[in-house]
């Protein structure tokens, strides 16, 4: 697929419209980082990164403001239309990309459909295809929450992505390590799944994805999350909403794990927890998390294996 005439992005432009917007956005007060301090905590053989917020005022009270619109039958959908201060590029005739207004990570992404289209339906070929020319430019962490209980905030569909360093120190991502000790998968026919991860899931190589071709990248995704979502028990002829999951992607693998809750306990957990990256509150949701442990919490959240 190449970019549609309306998106007016050439090859090679993203990341620096990405860095342009957002010091655009900074100064306009538009985006608005939370900051955070971190720490890792090892359970199960999987080092996890764990941020504690510093200050998460501004974002409750926006949360609490959508949450009294909503109660008052009033539609909220900050991607429709979307904030201009946050707009990097149009990505395709179907999506177009925005900065995360309260990002975490330097340089968070959201691929988000033009027009309104419910997060708790399949991606498709369109959406993969918007990926696709994002993760040609950014050799970073990609992901989808499938539905509320996957850790979705927002209705209107959407995808994510993080550039590297995911960890502050730049070690590898917790994900990528246990996916390594598997050893060569490339060879393997099929999903397979990591003895160090107790629960519903499912992993699968992404082997020679051409970068510079969407069209066909978009293609070769879709085929790997139809498998990944097939191999978890998922019946396609059965709503989205029934079957909760979340989704990673890199250049080299991609990842679905079914879930059955967004959270255990108070410790709300999205896709990021099974990249190896959970976000606390304060610390006393740290402590929870320590006492707990992270492993124990996704296991809790995602569907049991064979679930």
């Amino acid at each position: 697929m190449a970019l549609s005439p309306e998106a007016g992005l050439a090859p090679g432009d993203l990341w620096s419209k990405i860095q342009q917007q957002t010091h655009h956005a900074l100064d306009r007060g538009a985006l608005q980082p939370i900051d955070t301090r971190h720490e890792f905590v090892e359970q199960g053989g999987m080092h996890f990164l764990v941020r504690i917020l510093a200050n998460l005022t501004r974002k409750e009270k926006a949360d609490l403001v959508q949450q009294k619109q909503q109660q008052a039958g009033k539609p909220v959908n900050p991607f429709l239309p979307y904030d201009p201060d946050l707009f990097v590029a149009n990505l395709s005739a179907t999506h177009l990309c925005l900065l995360n207004k309260y990002n975490v990570v330097d340089h968070h992404i959201l691929i988000v459909t033009r027009a309104f289209e419910d997060q708790d339906t399949w991606l498709t070929l369109a959406d993969f295809e918007a990926l696709a020319i994002c993760m040609a430019e950014i050799d970073g962490l990609a992901f989808f929450n499938g539905g509320r209980l996957a850790g979705a905030s927002q209705r209107h569909k959407h995808l994510q992505l993080v550039p590297p360093p995911l960890c502050p120190d730049r070690s590898p991502l917790p994900l990528a390590t246990v996916i390594a000790a598997l050893g060569n998968i490339a060879d393997v026919d099929g999903p397979v799944r990591s003895p160090m991860l107790p629960f519903h899931h499912a992993i699968l190589p992404l082997i020679d994805l051409p970068l510079t071709e969407p069209g066909a990248s978009g293609k070769m995704l879709l085929a790997a999350y139809q498998s990944l979502l097939t191999h978890l028990g998922c019946d396609w002829q059965q709503p989205p909403e029934t079957f909760p999951y979340n989704l990673l992607v890199t250049r080299r693998w991609m990842v679905a794990v079914a879930r059955q809750q967004d959270r255990y306990q108070s410790i709300p957990v999205n896709s990021l927890g099974f990249a190896g990256s959970l976000l606390v509150k304060n610390l006393e949701q740290l402590e929870l998390l320590k006492t707990l442990g992270p492993m124990t919490v996704l296991e809790h959240v995602a569907r049991a294996k064979g679930g």
